[in-house]
């Protein structure tokens, strides 16, 4: 008995201390669209340049997810996260010195790569420590400390915004803060549970032979079960919405002035508070109210996200007070389903892949939003009116929410492979 309770202590410390980490994560990667005003200014860069940055560490990102998925299932998560974090904190550090196009340009490129070494890699840690009966709650928490992390980013942009600092000190002075939190990671994470001297009951039944894979088994694996692909797929549509939202709602509701009022700027902060909130609930959400039959959970999400979008498109722009709610919903619906996605890979792959996994899944998210940027640009430009993106962002959700739909909960024959 008293066993378990230290493991339970344990287990509840470790995702914890994982969430912690990642809470600062976003400070080096979500801070350079609010510096990209003063980098065009200062430097020349246009804004067609300044996109092609973004659409870079994307690209980077999702390849970086391809390769340290798989890398996660092999090597150290902890080490893994250490190693991408340090690494993205010199990334923007060096930009913050950086004088030229070119020089930005390949240093968020690679910066995009070393964080992609976090998530599945933190994925895998908790995978480890939390079997299939709690998996649903733990990566809510988890996707929720993703959905924190674009809050805390937001509130550090804000406030050096405010107080009219120089875009470079946007690369310098959140990251301490992610310096902080690995540093603690570095003191308290372990990797499994063996570490610590304890032993998971999923451990001792499941089927080892993954764990002598190949990368080209391991992949092969990965990309031939079809249910996987195809939850991958929808995972893209939804990251597709996400980011829709992310970027166009403010210039939505906000109007061209919003920069030059505090009180419209703090309204942005509703997007990524929803997307917190509903990180966690709908971790809660596929366990209970839908037997952790995760499709399940994801498609009513959707679905939600659908009817939202639409929402906004119908109505005239409100007051303040209803644009928050809208986008806190909005934010609540498009990436609370995320959580059920990453729960996913343990489901219908078992423990051994879900760094692989989650590096396959993550890699077609930010492919899909990579490639949605520049679509959603073009049609504000084509049709000069913002309030058509959300039929796009409508039509996107109820994509994933059919494609989703042919994902159907995988056996225990499955799972063992």
């Amino acid at each position: 008995m008293q066993i378990q309770k230290n493991f339970r202590k344990e287990q509840w410390r470790m995702l914890f201390i994982t969430m912690f980490c990642y809470l600062f994560f976003y400070t080096g990667r979500h801070n350079f669209g609010w510096a990209a005003k003063g980098m065009s200014a200062e430097l020349g860069i246009s804004y067609q340049q300044i996109g092609w940055i973004s659409f870079s560490m994307l690209m980077g990102y999702a390849i970086g997810q391809l390769i340290n998925g798989n890398l996660a299932d092999r090597l150290s998560p902890k080490i893994m996260i250490l190693t991408g974090g340090f690494l993205s904190i010199v990334c923007n550090l060096s930009i913050s010195y950086a004088n030229t196009y070119a020089v930005i340009l390949i240093l968020w490129t690679l910066n995009g790569y070393f964080q992609s070494m976090a998530w599945g890699s933190g994925s895998k840690l908790i995978s480890n420590w939390w079997d299939s009966n709690e998996r649903g709650k733990a990566f809510g928490f988890y996707t929720m400390a993703a959905g924190s992390s674009s809050v805390l980013t937001f509130f550090m942009a804000l406030l050096l915004v405010q107080q009219e600092q120089s875009w470079r000190t946007l690369f310098r002075y959140p990251i301490l803060f992610l310096l902080f939190a690995l540093l603690l990671f570095l003191i308290i994470a372990r990797s499994h549970p063996a570490l610590k001297g304890f032993i998971l009951q999923s451990d001792s039944v499941q089927n080892d032979s993954t764990s002598k894979l190949g990368w080209k088994e391991s992949y092969k694996l990965v990309f031939g079960n079809k249910k996987f692909l195809i939850a991958s797929f929808a995972i893209g549509f939804q990251s597709m919405a996400r980011y829709g939202l992310i970027f166009w709602v403010p210039i939505h509701f906000l109007g061209n002035n919003y920069k030059e009022s505090n009180g419209n700027l703090w309204l942005t902060l509703f997007i990524p508070i929803g997307m917190a909130v509903g990180a966690v609930s709908f971790g809660y959400i596929s366990d209970v109210l839908f037997n952790k039959n995760r499709s399940k959970s994801i498609r009513a999400g959707m679905l939600c996200s659908c009817a939202i979008a639409l929402l906004i498109y119908i109505i005239p722009t409100p007051h303040h007070a209803f644009a928050a709610v809208l986008m806190f919903t909005a934010g609540f619906f498009v990436y609370g389903p995320q959580a059920n996605f990453w729960t996913l890979s343990p489901d219908i792959l078992g423990t051994k892949l879900v760094g692989t996994g989650i590096g396959v899944m993550n890699m077609f998210a930010y492919v899909f939003a990579a490639i949605g940027e520049p679509i959603f640009g073009k049609i504000i430009d084509f049709t000069g009116n913002t309030s058509n993106i959300f039929l796009v962002v409508a039509v996107i959700c109820a994509l994933c929410a059919i494609i989703i739909s042919f994902v159907k909960p995988a056996t225990a024959s499955e799972v063992q492979m």
